[in-house]
C-alpha cells in the first residue's frame, strides 16, 4: 500500500564547536598530542593534533585549582577547591577511535587547604603537591601513598619541579677541595648502593620568594636559595648545563649552578615573569610574562637573542608556557583563553654562542580555549569552509569548517586559521557580500572597516575604514545583489570590492559609503540621514541590483525601508511592541505567501522578516509594508532572524516543504517557522544562553554548478552490458545552519527532514508487513511465529486473543493452556520475549473478564521455565530487553515501543507482587464461592459440569498462589 511520508521538518546538531579552556591550570603530555585543560569544575582533555575532545572529566561541584597530565599520558590528576585531589587512568578506549577511558582510580585529600600547584616526574610514578599553606608532599602515583611530606616555605607553594642530579659529582663538590683523591673515591663507592634514588631532587617555589631543594632519598632539603623578592612563578633544571633556573614577578630569572646551589648568572627579564624554562638541550632559556612576549636568551652570556617585539594587551599577556625536551614547539596559554603554538625550529641550527639578533618565534597555530560570547557570525570565503566570528573582542577569528588534515594536523574543524586586528573596541556587527570574500564590521570604536578576504592564499586585510558616526556602530549592510554572471566583477570578486557599504549606529543615524576601489584611500559618506529615534540595531540590504533597497531596525520598536540610491524612506514597518533587533530581506525565487493577517499577500517586490523583543517574528510585504504573518512562541526576545532556502517548487524530487524562516532567541532556543501555515515547524535546543548569532550556509557557485551537472540524465547498469537512461534524480545539497551563543558555544544543524520522512515511511511500511505477517500466523494457528511477532510488535491485544482462542477451545491432554504447542513455546521463549509476556500476564491477571486466561498462561510458565532462570531476569531485563526494543525502532511510528521501554524500570519483584496480591483475590473469592455452595445446591446439581469446571479452576488458582509464595 502507499504510505504518505511524515512531513515534519527535522534538524539535527552535525557538529558542534564548544569551548575547551576558560582559564586554569594546562598540561601537555611528552609527545605533544595530549592537552589537558580546565574547564571550570571539569577537565577536558583533547588531541591537540585533530582538536578530538577525546575525555571529559566531571568535577566535584568546586571549580579545579590544578591539574596535571603525567608525561606518558597515562594518569591525570584533577584538585579542586573542595580540598580533594583524584587521580585518573587514562586509556584509549575500545569503542571508539577519538575517545579515551578515564578511570578514577582514587580519592583523597591531600592538604587542609587546596592545592595550588603540582608537578609529575619524568618517569610518572612520583607526584608533588603543594598547598596554600606552605606544606610539601611527595605521593606514589600508582599506589596512592604519601612518601614525602616537606614543610619550610612560609606562604602559598607556587612552583614544583622534579628533576635529578649526578650524585657522584654532587657529593665530590660538597667536599673540601683538601680532601684526598682516595677519599673522594670512598665517598663515591659510598653512595653507589643507593645510586638509583640519590639523585632525585624535588625544587619548590613559593610566595616568601625562596626556593628550597629538596633531597627525595634523603628527606631533608639541600639547599636554600634566597634572591627573589617575589613569589617563585616558574622552575626548571638542565642536566646538560648542571642549571636550576628560578624566575619570579621580580622581573628577573636566576642561573643556579647545581654542584654548589650558588647563583650562576642573573637575567633581567625586566617584566613580570610567569614562565622560564630551557631550550636546545640546555644551550638557551625562554621567558614569558605579562607582555605577551617569549623572549629567546643565550643560557651562557644572559643576553636576549630575539629583536625587539612589540607589548601585547593586558587580556593578551601569557599566563603559563608548556614544553617538553625534544618537542618542535612552544605552547603559550594567554590570559584571554588563547593558546599559540611557536616554532623552534630554527633554534636547532643556531650555536649556543651566538650573540645575532634572532627572529621573533613565528606562530605554528592559534586555539581559541572559548570564544567568549558569540554575537555575530558568517560564513567566509568561495566554498564557505570558513567562518567569521565576532566574539565580544576586537578582533576578528577566522575558524576552519574543513575537515581533520591527518598529514600535518595542521588544519581541523573548529581550528583558527586567522585574526582580522584592526578595531580598538568590541565588535558589535557582521556583513559578507555575495561573494564571502568582503567582510564589513562594525564597532564600539565607531568605526566600521572592510576586509579583504582570500582564505586559499591566507590573505586577510583591511581594505577600508569608515569614520565618522559619533557613537558605536550596530549595524553594517553591503550589497547583498551579485553582479550579472560573466561579469568581470562576477569572475573576479577578490579585485572588486562592493561598491557601497551602509551603517547604522547609537547616534541614530545611517550612512551610506562609496567604497574606494583601491586600499588606503579615504571612503566619504554619500548620504548620512537621520533614521530613528533610538538606536539603530540591524541594516539588511534587499537582493535587488535594479532597485535596491535597505532596511533599518531600531530599538524604537520600527523598521524602516529606504531607497539605497537617494536615501529617501519609503516604507515603515510598524506593529512591534518592543525594539527591533533584526530584519532580512527574502531572497530572490521566494514563492509568495498567499493571504496575511489583515487580507493582504505578498508580491513580487518580496518580503521582510523582523524579530523583536516582543518575543515575536513578523514577515511584512514589500507592497503595502503590511504583516502577513506573525509567530509567537519564543519566551525571551528575537535577537535574530534569517530567511531558509526556497523550496524547489516544480522540480521532480524537489522538496514538497513550504516557505520557511529561522529565528534565534534570548531563550537560548532556535525555531524554525512554517510561513504557510504560521506553526512551529521545528524547535532546535543546543544552547544553554541567549543565541545572538544565526546563519544559513549560502549554496556557492560551485555547488549550484555541481547541482546543475546532477540534474541531467542519470545511467545505470541493468547487467545487460548498456547503460540504461532513468529519471533525473536531482540532488540537492544538505541546508546547514549555524547558531552561535553567549555560552561560547557553536552548533551547526544539519535539515534531516527527507532523511526522517524516509525512515518513517520504512518504518511504517515494515510495520504493516509485520501486522499481515502476524494475522497470517494467526489464521494459520502458528502459534510459535505469531507469539513472538506479536511481542516484538508490542501488541497486547491480539496476543491476548491469540492465547484466549487456545485456553478456551479444544484441550489437549497434558496441556497447561490447552495445547501442547503453545506450551512448547513458552518454554522456549528468550529472556527478553519471557520478561515481556511475564508482564503482559501480570495486566491481564488485574482484569476480572481475562484472569482466566492470565492464570492458564502464569501456570504454564511458572510450570515450564526453571525457577532460577526467572530470577534471572532481573539483571537480564535493562541491559537488554527495554535497550534493544528501544534501539530497533526510532521516530513518531516508535514512540510507543520506546515508552514501553522507558516504562521498564520495575523488577521481577515488583511483577512478581502484582501477580501474588491478584491472584489470592481470585482465589478467594472463589473460596467464598464455595462456602456459599449450599444455596446454589440445586443449581449445582443441574449445572455439574459447570461446577467442574469451577473446581478446576480453584485448584489451578490455588496452585498458582502456591508457586509464587516459592518464588519468594
Amino acid at each position: 500500500m502507499a504510505l504518505k511520508a511524515d512531513g515534519k521538518t527535522t534538524f539535527e546538531p552535525a557538529r558542534v564547536i564548544q569551548p575547551i579552556y576558560t582559564g586554569g591550570a594546562v598540561a601537555l603530555s611528552e609527545d605533544g598530542r595530549l592537552l589537558a585543560t580546565t574547564l571550570g569544575e571539569e577537565a577536558l582533555v583533547t588531541d591537540l593534533n585533530t582538536g578530538a575532545h577525546l575525555a571529559r572529566i566531571e568535577g566535584d561541584g568546586e571549580p579545579l585549582t590544578t591539574l596535571a597530565l603525567s608525561p606518558d599520558a597515562s594518569y591525570l590528576v584533577t584538585c579542586s577547591r573542595s580540598l580533594s585531589l583524584r587521580t585518573y587512568a587514562l586509556h584509549p578506549s575500545e569503542t571508539l577511535d577519538d575517545a579515551i577511558n578515564a578511570k578514577l582510580l582514587r580519592t583523597i585529600k591531600p592538604h587542609s587547604t587546596p592545592v595550588i600547584t603540582v608537578a609529575v616526574d619524568a618517569t610518572s610514578s612520583l607526584l608533588a603537591t603543594g598547598a596554600a599553606d606552605g606544606s610539601i608532599k611527595v605521593w606514589d602515583l600508582r599506589g596512592g601513598y604519601t612518601t614525602h611530606t616537606f614543610h619550610g616555605h612560609s606562604g602559598i607553594i607556587s612552583a614544583l619541579h622534579f628533576f635529578e642530579v649526578d650524585t657522584i659529582d654532587s657529593e665530590q663538590m660538597g667536599k673540601g677541595k683538601k680532601r684526598k683523591s682516595k677519599q673522594r673515591s670512598a665517598e663515591a663507592v659510598e653512595v653507589q648502593p643507593d645510586g638509583a634514588t640519590a639523585g632525585y631532587r624535588l625544587a619548590s617555589g613559593g610566595e616568601d620568594g625562596k626556593v628550597r631543594v629538596w633531597d627525595l632519598h634523603k628527606r631533608k632539603g639541600v639547599a636554600t636559595l634566597d634572591a627573589h623578592v617575589s613569589v617563585i612563578r616558574s622552575l626548571s633544571y638542565s642536566p646538560e648545563a648542571r642549571l636550576l633556573l628560578s624566575a619570579s614577578r621580580d622581573k628577573t630569572a636566576i642561573l643556579w649552578d647545581a654542584r654548589t646551589w650558588q647563583q650562576n648568572s642573573t637575567v633581567a627579564v625586566l617584566e613580570v615573569v610567569e614562565r622560564a624554562g630551557f631550550l636546545m638541550n640546555g644551550r638557551f632559556l625562554f621567558t614569558a610574562g605579562e607582555t605577551a612576549r617569549v623572549r629567546i636568551w643565550s643560557t651562557e652570556g644572559g643576553a636576549e637573542l630575539t629583536e625587539e617585539q612589540e607589548s601585547g594587551a593586558e587580556n593578551e599577556a601569557i599566563v603559563d608556557v608548556l614544553h617538553h625536551n625534544g618537542l618542535p614547539f612552544l605552547l603559550s596559554v594567554h590570559a584571554d583563553q588563547t593558546l599559540l603554538l611557536y616554532d623552534l625550529g630554527y633554534l636547532t641550527t643556531l650555536e649556543s654562542t651566538t650573540t645575532s639578533q634572532l627572529p621573533v618565534l613565528p606562530v605554528l597555530r592559534r586555539i581559541s580555549g572559548t570564544h567568549d560570547e558569540v554575537i555575530d557570525l558568517a560564513y567566509i570565503g568561495t566554498d564557505r569552509k570558513q567562518l567569521a566570528l565576532a566574539t565580544n573582542l576586537e578582533d576578528i577569528r577566522i575558524v576552519s569548517l574543513d575537515s581533520v588534515d591527518e598529514g600535518t594536523g595542521s588544519s581541523y574543524f573548529g581550528a583558527d586559521v586567522g585574526l582580522l586586528k584592526g578595531h580598538s573596541d568590541i565588535i558589535i556587527t557582521l556583513s559578507i557580500d555575495w561573494s564571502g570574500h568582503w567582510l564589513a564590521t562594525g564597532a564600539k570604536d565607531n568605526t566600521a572597516k572592510l576586509w579583504r578576504l582570500d582564505p586559499a592564499n591566507v590573505d586577510y586585510t583591511c581594505h577600508s575604514t569608515f569614520t565618522g558616526h559619533a557613537e558605536s556602530i550596530g549595524a553594517v549592510a553591503l550589497p547583498s545583489a551579485s553582479p550579472p554572471s560573466g561579469s568581470k566583477e562576477y569572475n573576479s570578486p577578490l579585485g572588486y570590492p562592493p561598491k557601497f557599504l551602509v551603517t547604522g549606529s547609537q547616534d541614530k543615524t545611517v550612512k551610506r559609503w562609496d567604497v574606494p576601489a583601491s586600499s588606503g584611500k579615504a571612503a566619504r559618506a554619500a548620504y548620512t540621514r537621520k533614521a530613528h529615534d533610538k538606536d539603530i540595531n540591524a541594516i539588511a540590504t534587499s537582493y535587488s541590483s535594479t532597485s535596491p533597497l535597505f532596511a533599518s531596525a531600531s530599538q524604537d520598536r520600527t523598521v524602516k525601508i529606504w531607497d539605497t540610491e537617494t536615501g529617501e524612506a519609503v516604507g515603515v514597518l510598524r506593529g512591534h511592541k518592543r525594539g527591533v533587533w533584526s530584519v532580512a530581506f527574502s531572497p530572490p525565487g521566494m514563492p509568495a505567501l498567499t493571504t496575511g493577517e489583515g487580507g493582504g499577500a505578498s508580491s513580487a517586490k518580496g518580503m521582510v522578516v523582523t524579530g523583536s523583543g516582543d518575543k515575536t517574528v513578523r514577515i511584512w510585504s514589500l507592497s503595502d509594508y503590511n504583516c502577513l504573518r506573525t509567530f509567537e512562541g519564543h519566551a525571551n526576545s528575537v535577537l535574530k532572524v534569517v530567511w531558509l532556502p526556497a523550496p524547489q517548487a516544480g522540480r521532480k524530487g524537489g522538496s514538497a516543504r513550504n516557505v520557511q524562516v529561522a529565528s534565534a532567541a534570548g531563550d537560548g532556543l532556535v525555531k524554525v517557522w512554517d510561513t504557510q501555515s504560521g506553526e512551529c515547524a521545528a524547535t532546535l535546543d543546543n544552547h544553554i544562553d541567549r543565541v545572538w548569532a544565526l546563519a544559513v550556509k549560502p549554496s556557492t557557485a560551485l555547488e549550484e554548478k555541481s547541482k546543475d551537472d546532477s540534474e541531467g540524465v542519470q545511467m545505470t547498469d541493468d547487467n545487460d552490458g548498456d547503460e540504461d537512461e532513468v529519471e533525473d534524480v536531482p540532488q540537492e545539497a544538505t541546508l546547514e545552519l549555524v547558531s552561535g551563543s553567549a555560552d561560547s558555544t557553536l552548533t551547526f544543524w544539519h535539515d534531516t527532514t527527507s532523511a526522517t520522512a524516509l525512515a518513517v515511511t520504512q518504518q511504517t511500511t515494515q510495520r504493516v508487513e509485520q501486522d499481515q505477517e502476524l494475522q497470517n500466523y494467526i489464521r494459520s494457528q502458528n502459534y510459535r511465529e505469531a507469539i513472538v511477532l506479536a511481542l516484538q510488535l508490542n501488541h497486547p491485544k491480539r496476543l491476548l486473543d491469540l492465547f484466549n482462542a487456545v485456553v478456551n477451545g479444544p484441550q489437549e491432554p497434558g496441556s497447561f493452556v490447552g495445547k501442547k504447542d503453545v506450551d512448547g513455546v513458552i518454554a522456549s521463549l528468550s529472556d527478553n520475549q519471557l520478561w515481556d509476556l511475564l508482564r503482559r500476564v501480570r495486566d491481564w491477571n488485574a482484569n476480572g473478564r481475562t484472569h482466566n486466561t492470565a492464570q492458564h498462561v502464569l501456570h504454564a510458565i511458572l510450570r515450564l521455565v526453571p525457577k532460577d532462570r526467572l530470577l534471572r531476569l532481573r539483571s537480564r531485563r535493562r541491559n537488554k530487553a527495554a535497550d534493544d526494543d528501544a534501539e530497533d525502532v526510532d521516530g513518531a511510528l516508535a514512540k510507543g515501543m520506546k515508552d514501553v521501554a522507558l516504562r521498564d524500570k520495575e523488577s521481577l519483584k515488583d511483577v512478581l507482587d502484582g501477580l501474588k496480591a491478584y491472584t489470592q483475590r481470585h482465589f478467594e473469592r472463589l473460596e467464598k464461592v464455595g462456602e456459599e455452595r449450599f444455596v446454589l445446591v440445586w443449581a449445582l446439581q443441574q449445572m455439574d459440569a459447570v461446577g467442574g469446571a469451577v473446581d478446576g479452576i480453584g485448584n489451578e488458582k490455588e496452585n498458582n498462589v502456591m508457586l509464587l509464595d516459592g518464588m519468594e
